[in-house]
């Protein structure tokens, strides 16, 4: 769990980056690990890329899971600002942003079919 969302986060500062990132400074950066597995970081560049996260284990029946929350932002070519703000737990990478896109609602009739379905028994075979 965390190394996937430590890519995504790479991955992020990968693209916003330009073509020479050595000329970007680092302006602020704190990361602490505690001894229980618990941590946070946060990180800002001086061309505006901010990410922070905090992360914590947790018992699902008897495995111990890691789960954590946290969001990233830069400024888009278009000169707006992007955040992504998310969670990472036993149910997957669950971002939310603005400019990130909705699935549609689900129509009454598909979502009467699906409530019909949870509740009939298991075709015979």
């Amino acid at each position: 769990m965390y190394i996937g969302v430590a890519l995504l986060c790479c991955l992020v500062a990968v693209y916003a980056a330009p073509a020479d990132p050595k000329d970007i400074p680092i302006v602020a950066q704190e990361t602490i690990i505690e001894p229980d597995g618990s941590y946070r970081y946060n990180y800002e560049t001086g061309d505006g890329v901010k990410a922070s996260q905090v992360g914590d284990l947790k018992q699902i029946d008897k495995e111990t899971v890691g789960i954590s929350q946290g969001s990233y932002s830069w400024q888009g070519d278009d000169g707006k600002t992007y955040t992504v703000t998310y969670i990472a737990d036993e149910n997957g990478f669950q971002p939310t942003g603005e400019h990130l896109p909705v699935p549609p609602e689900i129509p009454a009739a598909i979502q009467k079919s699906l409530a019909y379905l949870a509740t009939a028994p298991p075709p015979k075979e």
